[in-house]
């Protein structure tokens, strides 16, 4: 691939377009030329890219010649019609949305995990679902180390997961409880200040939510694990960024808390934060805009055979979306 290659985001100014922009900024991808492309009411926009103002550009069907990384943040549909354009023009497209993840000719990858599936790309490279990418970063090096069977896990997802028009949701209504009005709600179907809404995403006839079952289905993919099972329960929080999982898992071979922390702080992009005794465990307040997850509260599991139990945090923003694509197209550049 071209050394300083043309790079484009897709869905730009979207709150994960914004952070794919800075991410590529910050770690110094060499962008040899920057496209950012959105709807066309996002036409005439100007964003900052290394101290220069770049306009958005109407996304349209003829909008990847002579790009060679295409970074897609746009919503499933827009994937699913467009991509296979980018491709077709030889573009890499790097999606962020849920169209191609479980599509057997597509790779799902988490760099630090299995960073080789991206050697048969076709053109497409899938980026997993945020909680499941969070979750997995403290999972996978355990399950590598004692072979994970099944885990039981509860997702604390921050609102900014939804999009913009959810934080402004959490901050309008706390602003009106806190002047004593009348709470009103557009995003969620019930109030999210001071409150918790077990219903991420839609349900299926099992009763369980999209959300949920990802876990399972793209940890199967990305941690090439057919036989791994998750029963999830997804919830949204009143927090503005980072998504926490807790989770109980139940591994093949016997798994000590001194094993699994020394398996853990070997571990990339993850760090370890466990110190009870100080009250010091992974945070969404601190995770946000960092790039690294953060596990902690590792203990064992009393009610599973060879069991741990465990807490992980992430910012969904950048590890769950932008970060985990623009390391992806690192590991092309290689």
């Amino acid at each position: 691939m071209n050394r300083k290659p043309h790079v484009a985001v897709v869905g730009a100014t979207g709150a994960v377009g914004l952070e794919m922009i800075k991410t590529l900024e910050k770690r110094n991808f060499p962008v040899g030329k920057l496209t950012l492309l959105a709807s066309a009411r996002s036409v005439g926009k100007k964003l900052k890219f290394r101290g220069r103002d770049i306009p958005v550009q109407e996304l349209k069907k003829d909008s990847f010649g002579g790009i060679d990384i295409a970074l897609f943040s746009a919503g499933g549909s827009i994937s699913k019609e467009y991509a296979p354009i980018a491709a077709q023009a030889g573009c890499v497209v790097i999606d962020n949305s849920s169209a191609f993840r479980m599509d057997d000719k597509v790779p799902l990858v988490i760099p630090e995990i299995n960073a080789a599936d991206i050697k048969w790309h076709k053109g497409i490279i899938a980026n997993p679902n945020c909680t499941t990418a969070i979750a997995l970063m403290a999972l996978y090096p355990l399950h590598a180390a004692f072979n994970c069977k099944r885990i039981f896990a509860s997702s604390y997802q921050a609102v900014s997961g939804t999009g913009a028009k959810a934080i402004a949701e959490l901050e309008r209504q706390v602003d009106q409880i806190v002047k004593k009005q009348p709470v009103t709600r557009e995003v969620y179907p019930h109030q999210i200040a001071f409150n918790v809404l077990p219903h991420v995403d839609s349900f299926l006839p099992t009763g369980y939510t999209k959300e949920e079952m990802k876990m399972e289905n793209e940890g199967r993919k990305i941690m090439h694990h057919p036989a791994f099972r998750a029963s999830v329960t997804c919830v949204r929080v009143p927090v503005y960024r980072a998504h926490s999982v807790a989770i109980s898992a139940e591994f093949e071979k016997p798994a000590t808390v001194e094993a699994a922390l020394a398996v853990l702080k070997k571990a990339p992009g993850l760090d370890v934060i466990d110190n009870p005794a100080k009250c010091e465990y992974p945070l969404p307040l601190y995770q946000s805009d960092k790039y690294n997850c953060a596990v902690g509260r590792l203990r064992k599991d009393c009610a599973l055979e060879n069991g741990l139990c465990f807490w992980v945090a992430g910012d969904q923003l950048l590890k769950g979306a932008a970060l985990n694509a623009v390391q992806i197209a690192e590991e092309l550049m290689k």
